[in-house]
């Protein structure tokens, strides 16, 4: 695949300058229903974390939530000025898949709204499909300019350097039941007209057991710099995950950056088996964090390995501050701390 290097439009990488970041708050008609109270200390617990960093978007149910939602944030003393709420809509809180994917386009922001089908129909998302939509003509975005585009994709499905380089995985953006007909050619051709992208690399191997999405990139792999990539590692023959992701890390291996160098991999630990109520493993991975100004929010499951991903994720992010967040909750409906949240880049509002 190959276009112009000077493409004026680029999907910016994760690490660079946000304005906010997106919720879409839980409530008591989603599948949290049975566990809302707790997750909702989760959500409290990522917002109160970027607001000491930058601003957030809320999207809730009704009125008396966001009022509510309101007091707990004020009362954790955040300024209200940090905080959009607005009442929008919602079938579940997977912000990252709903929420825009926003690009730089000749220098400007740009929202793109994909349309959104809950990871190929498994699941009700008719009110999600809308949220982005419904955000823009409540000028939840100032008036960012936002573009429609007919066809599904997924944030949590590619991962992006900034510079024209998109990583996803071929288990999810080529199923079927997302776009009937996807091939690498139009996959590739779709990330160039909207991203800008000019490279694709592609992961056919790896998974989490318990995950919904057909291996989303961000639960496998990301990108932290322009040179560095950090992976889900299994070291333990004897897990169900070893042949995957010991195949997955072979083809990390064999990636290149543009002039033809090898990434720098980093490992990260495989988190003790996370079992339901109803006896499954649930999706529990630190490479669902979150790259904010100034921090990185890390999902941690309250099991032996935590300990060593807040110090792996120091290392590959020394200038930020790493932010532990309990999400023990959030894999029980089978995603993670990225999977709820949606970055905006700097210039879609003013701070």
């Amino acid at each position: 695949m190959s276009c112009s290097p000077c493409s004026p439009k680029r999907l910016p990488a994760e690490w660079e300058p946000q304005c906010a970041v997106m919720l879409t708050w839980p409530h008591a008609q989603t599948d949290w229903a049975d566990q809302l109270d707790e997750t909702e200390e989760t959500f409290f617990a990522i917002a109160e974390a970027i607001c000491r960093y930058q601003s957030l978007l809320i999207s809730c149910q009704s009125f008396e939530q966001l009022e509510g939602i309101a007091d707990r944030l004020s009362e954790k003393g955040i300024p209200p000025e940090r905080v959009r709420l607005f009442c929008v809509p919602s079938n579940d809180s997977w912000c990252r898949d709903h929420g825009p994917i926003t690009i730089y386009e000749n220098d400007h922001p740009v929202l793109l709204d994909f349309k959104f089908n809950a990871w190929g129909g498994k699941f009700a998302h008719e009110k999600d499909d809308m949220i982005t939509r419904i955000l823009d003509e409540l000028d939840a975005f100032d008036g960012a300019p936002i573009r429609h585009i007919d066809t599904i994709l997924e944030g949590g499905s590619i991962e992006s350097d900034g510079k024209g380089t998109i990583l996803t995985t071929s288990t999810c953006v080529l199923t079927p039941t997302r776009n009937a007909g996807a091939t690498r050619a139009s996959v590739e051709n779709l990330f160039r007209e909207t991203l800008g992208a000019d490279r694709v690399l592609w992961l056919d191997e790896g998974y989490l057991a318990g995950d919904d999405t057909d291996s989303h990139i961000d639960t496998l792999a990301r990108l932290c710099d322009e040179k560095t990539i950090c992976y889900v590692a299994c070291e333990d023959s004897s897990d169900e995950h070893f042949p995957a992701l010991k195949a997955m890390k072979a083809q990390l291996e064999a990636m290149t950056q543009r002039d033809g160098s090898p990434y720098r991999l980093v490992p990260l630990p495989m988190a003790s088996a996370c079992i339901s109520e109803d006896g499954h493993r649930l999706p529990a991975t630190y490479a669902n964090f979150l790259i904010i100004n100034g921090a990185v929010l890390l999902p941690v499951y309250e099991v032996a390995e935590d300990e060593e991903a807040i110090r792996v994720m120091q290392t590959l992010f020394p200038d930020r501050t790493i932010e532990p967040i309990n999400c023990r909750s959030l894999i029980e409906q089978h995603g993670s701390l990225h999977c709820v949240t949606m970055q905006l880049p700097a210039g879609v509002f003013e701070e």
